[in-house]
């Protein structure tokens, strides 16, 4: 696999830049060796010094700790503005505000909505793998399956057309591409926002069963504003599809190159829910969630001022030996679901029951219908996403027996 690790050199004294790059796709970078889970280190994100946590219950604990805030942190793909979140982006807003707005998509974005999806992803899965098996040689199954099936489930779900797929894919990569400045991605945001915002005025004339028209009744109530469904339609929308579609493609990828894992889960697939929960544990492809103190405080024994920068290595707690056992061994026997990889307290993913529903379809399909599916070039050629925020595979090019 192509690994390109950022490994500049450090000024003399100055901590590391976080997050750290992957070496290796399936384990969280070496530099880790240097960082205790019962202390805090110094690190600096985005040019900001902060202070590391690692530890799997420090970071439960901090993360749940109502001290902790989303503000003043140096990133925009998140939907902060600077000044202020973005309309509707409640995952860069503290409470009341995140409270109130997530408080309604909940009543609507619901565990039960979500598992009524599955015949939904079910009949998108076969679809697509239909016409993978339609081709005559290797299938880039990144391209095929992945990235359209949570772009089509998600659109299907908030009632947007998928016509538009390009557009949101290429306006999220955007977001999501280390380097692009905030103006850059401030501007494809915005351009998402605009288009959608047009839709739910549509659809506020002409309601349907779909997620955006059951937020628009929240418009007529008052509670919400035309922006603030736009903006949550678009957090949904960018988040909804590329962490899924990067997730699949690794897990993919981690199945292949651990055959005994893999021939479990094929002789039991029962295993499934278990099965998914540890490859959620083992991969992490976010890694890492930033927090400012609004607080003087104390973590693991450090006083932390108010204000300063908080990182959580969830990558590196979802390893904590005290926690899993042999941490770095995929052991899809163990009970994973106390795994960090969806965050913890108030801002945890609410589409964590969707992404678990599209994982387990897909990859239980996989293994029915293509159960000799195997790489097909050499791992070491295989591309990985180094020059995102959200790591994943750019193209996983597979075959099977015909």
């Amino acid at each position: 696999m192509t690994i390109t690790e950022n490994d500049a050199p450090l000024k003399d004294g100055s901590p590391p830049s976080f997050p750290f790059g992957r070496t290796c796709p399936f384990a969280p970078n070496t530099k880790y060796e240097g960082f205790s889970d019962d202390k805090l280190d110094k690190v600096e994100f985005n040019g900001t010094p902060g202070w590391l946590v690692t530890g799997y219950n420090n970071i439960r604990q901090v993360l749940a700790d109502p001290r902790m805030s989303v503000r003043g942190i140096d990133d925009s793909s998140r939907g902060d503005d600077g000044d202020a979140a973005v309309p509707g982006f409640f995952v860069a807003m503290d409470p009341p505000q995140h409270d109130d707005l997530r408080r309604i998509l909940a009543r609507e974005f619901t565990p039960r909505r979500m598992a009524a999806m599955r015949p939904t992803v079910e009949r998108i899965a076969n679809s697509l793998i239909n016409e993978m098996e339609k081709a005559d040689g290797p299938v880039d199954i990144v391209e095929a399956l992945f990235l359209p099936l949570p772009s089509l489930v998600i659109c299907e779900l908030l009632g947007v057309p998928y016509d538009r797929h390009d557009f949101f894919q290429d306006r999220t990569r955007a977001v999501l591409k280390r380097g692009n400045t905030p103006e850059q991605v401030g501007a494809a945001i915005g351009e998402v926002m605009g288009y959608l915002a047009e839709l739910v005025v549509v659809k506020q004339e002409s309601p349907g069963d779909d997620l955006v028209s059951l937020l628009t009744k929240h418009i007529d109530s008052g509670d919400l504003s035309v922006t603030d469904v736009a903006g949550m339609s678009t957090f949904l929308l960018m988040a909804g599809h590329e962490t899924t579609g990067n997730m699949l493609g690794l897990g993919l990828y981690a199945l292949l190159e651990h055959p005994e894992q893999l021939a479990e889960l094929k002789a039991d697939l029962e295993l499934m829910p278990q099965a998914v929960d540890e490859l959620l544990r083992h991969l992490d492809i976010i890694g890492s969630l930033p927090r400012t103190a609004t607080q003087d405080m104390e973590i693991a024994g450090q006083p932390v001022a108010k204000g300063e920068l908080i990182m959580f290595s969830t990558e590196k707690g979802n390893r904590d030996p005290e926690v899993f056992s042999d941490p770095d061994v995929l052991d899809f026997h163990r009970d994973a679901s106390r795994h960090l990889t969806f965050g913890h307290g108030i801002h945890a993913c609410l589409g964590a029951p969707l992404a678990r529903l599209e994982l387990r379809v897909v990859y239980a399909l996989l293994l029915e219908r293509l159960p000799n599916l195997r790489l097909a070039i050499p791992a070491e050629q295989i591309e990985m996403k180094n020059d995102a925020r959200i790591f994943g595979i750019h193209e996983l090019p597979v075959t099977w027996d015909r």
